[in-house]
């Protein structure tokens, strides 16, 4: 893993808990796409900023 792949990683998981800790208690958060389908575009911009890739 990168340099940029980590630090990636560690905003994705901190943003990710920080939506967590806001969440109102008692309400489901609606959610327009699948867990997978925001996975795979996480997966995306991290490829995108892999030295040497097609811009």
């Amino acid at each position: 893993m990168t340099r940029i792949d980590a630090r990636i990683d560690r905003a994705f998981s901190a943003l990710s808990h920080r939506m967590h800790d806001h969440s109102a208690p008692g309400r489901a958060a609606a959610s327009s796409e699948s867990i997978a389908s925001l996975l795979d575009k996480v997966n995306a911009a991290k490829l995108r900023y892999q030295p040497g890739a097609f811009r």
